[in-house]
């Protein structure tokens, strides 16, 4: 099955449900990532603070697919903001490429100043070709604003925290203002979105898991979607989404489930 993707504002093309290898071992990731690249995942999501770029690396390489079948994404940590680009250079040799589909700040760090200096590495990295796009991640308005007004290069992605029971809309909305793609971790709220009674009930009437109901949920609203797992059948499940549609009641009442209480750090106090 082919999996849609998303234009983003620099004319790329993102495939709109990619693999998420947060937490996942370097030596794991060998096996997770092959894994889904059989299943038929072409984008790959991983950090350099993961600490698993090198078996995220090795198992592209092992995987046989063409390179410009895939899309690979990084992402630049906090204690790097000052040499952004000696930091995306060590990324590439782990990972074995030569460049990256798409490089992200990883969290704002909150009272840092080198947010401007970050951004502007990541642009001359793009012109150098180093990377196809640039984009950021738990980025506030705030934190966008101030790059976008030094640089006029407004980020192609921003990763934050999306999911049934944190539907962060405000910051969402403010993305699609923008013209910035959505891309959504912890996607399934770490699992115990699952376990919500309307996400269930929608899950029985359809004759699909719970985690299948939620990824489509993601995918009908737009964003671009990350689910993670090393259980080969839990890998191969969350890619069977594109069989079914969720209705607008079904996308509404999803949609109400939203709360304020995130799963993760707050982008405006984390890093200090």
């Amino acid at each position: 099955m082919a999996v849609p993707t998303i234009e983003l504002n620099d004319g790329t093309h993102i495939p709109q449900l990619g693999f998420g290898t947060w937490q996942v071992a370097d030596n794991d990731a060998v096996s997770a990532v092959a894994t889904a690249l059989q299943t038929g995942y072409r984008h790959i999501d991983t950090a350099a603070a993961y600490g698993n770029e090198a078996g995220v690396g090795r198992a592209i390489r092992e995987s046989g697919i063409a390179r410009e079948d895939l899309w690979v994404t990084t992402k630049l940590w906090n204690d790097r903001h000052g040499d952004a680009r000696a930091a995306l250079e060590e990324s590439l040799e782990k990972l074995g490429l030569d460049r990256v589909d798409l490089y992200l700040i990883h969290w704002p760090v909150a009272g840092s100043t080198q947010r401007p200096d970050a951004w502007r590495a990541m642009i001359q990295a793009q012109e150098d070709g180093l990377v196809r796009s640039i984009g950021v991640s738990n980025f506030l308005a705030d934190n966008i604003r101030e790059i976008t007004d030094l640089s006029q290069v407004t980020p192609s992605v921003n990763q934050i925290e999306v999911h049934p029971t944190f539907g962060n809309e405000a910051l969402v909305r403010f993305d699609q203002d923008m013209g910035i793609a959505t891309q959504a971790w912890s996607p399934l709220g770490q699992g115990k979105d699952l376990e919500n009674p309307t996400v269930e009930q929608i899950a029985q009437r359809l004759g699909k898991t719970p985690g299948q109901v939620v990824i489509r949920w993601h995918l009908q609203e737009g964003r671009i979607v990350i689910p993670k797992s090393t259980t080969p059948a839990r890998i191969a499940e969350n890619f069977e989404v594109f069989d079914f549609e969720l209705t607008p009641d079904d996308l509404a009442a999803i949609d109400g489930l939203s709360t304020d209480e995130r799963m993760g750090p707050d982008p405006a106090a984390f890093g200090q």
